[in-house]
């Protein structure tokens, strides 16, 4: 199954401020701030939505081809995906900006100051998919996640256009999107992927109800944090898979980015939707387990099918098993 991963790919830089933000900040001066904190750690990670979802896959054995836009920064990065298995060979480099980058330093009370530079992921709109297929021959199925806006609704159009069937997964970019945009993302998606809280706003900025979204794509995935995950589609019973046992908890980012990555990888290898939604319950729960972020994990296919088969019974494991092995 040939898939594609259209979305954001930047790096994050995120530092530790051993003090709290509160103790340096005068109200009555708040209209004039210019200050600069002493950083005790410095954590540089690859991230980006597609990133993350197109390493997942190769860490599974498959050869997703990524698609976005980055800048001229992005050789190591290239080199650690390929490692996965990642095909970059799509991948848009700016000639003039730099990769997407979140600068965030952080306090002893958890809070944050932040700023995220959107860079090179600008001129993904820039990129067709009509090349990118005629490359590979055939694409099975278009990721279209969160990126530039214009970008994902290009994406959305060539592939209604093309005839590429492909999921519709803008997450974030539900904020700065108006109904009539998502509406246009999502219709005819054969898999729209939201959480619990984005369900909600796609339904009040479209003005559409639960039935009628469901008239627009194939399949609606709803993750559910803690809870696992629901799967709803016209003429099927609705299927909820409990989330997988987390090992431990370090860092929820690039969570919902590891269940897509187990979910249609499941899929490419023609398992159900309640078994590929397992196989993404467990993936997510490695990420969460990552001390070093969304895609520094390794994925060991012995261990893997014992822990799916503990979570979810020894059909789920036996199921799985020989295309791990492959």
């Amino acid at each position: 199954m040939q898939l594609v991963v259209t979305g954001s790919i930047a790096t994050d830089h995120l530092m530790h401020f051993p003090g709290k933000f509160a103790d340096q900040l005068l109200s009555e001066q708040l209209h004039k701030v210019s200050l600069s904190f002493l950083v005790d750690e410095l954590v540089v990670r690859r991230g980006g939505v597609a990133g993350n979802i197109a390493s997942g896959m190769g860490k599974l054995g498959l050869r997703p081809v990524l698609v976005g836009a980055v800048g001229a920064d992005f050789d190591d990065y290239r080199a650690a995906l390929q490692a996965d298995g990642v095909d970059c060979d799509s991948v848009y480099v700016s000639q003039t900006a730099q990769t997407a980058r979140f600068v965030c330093t952080t306090d002893e009370e958890l809070n944050q100051i932040g700023s995220f530079y959107t860079g090179a992921m600008a001129e993904s709109r820039n990129i067709s998919l009509v090349p990118i297929a005629e490359r590979l021959g055939s694409i099975d199925l278009v990721l279209i996640s969160a990126s530039d806006p214009e970008a994902m609704l290009r994406h959305s159009a060539e592939c209604r256009e093309h005839g590429y069937p492909f999921a519709a997964d803008q997450s974030q970019q539900l904020a700065r999107m108006n109904g009539e945009d998502i509406r246009a993302l999502i219709d005819g998606a054969a898999y729209l992927l939201t959480n619990d809280y984005e369900k909600s706003l796609l339904e009040s900025k479209t003005g559409l109800s639960d039935s009628a979204v469901l008239d627009l794509v194939g399949i609606r995935l709803t993750t559910l944090g803690a809870q696992g995950v629901r799967i709803d589609g016209k003429g099927i019973e609705p299927i909820v898979v409990p989330a997988a046992q987390e090992l431990a908890k370090h860092d929820p980012t690039g969570v919902g980015d590891g269940f897509r990555a187990g979910f249609f990888s499941g899929l490419s290898w023609g398992l159900s939707l309640e078994r590929a939604a397992q196989v993404g319950n467990l993936l997510a729960a490695h990420v969460l387990e990552s001390p070093g972020g969304p895609q520094d994990y390794a994925i060991k296919p012995a261990a893997f099918v014992e822990r799916l088969g503990e979570n979810y019974g020894p059909a789920a494991a036996a199921d799985i098993a020989p295309h791990l092995a492959e």
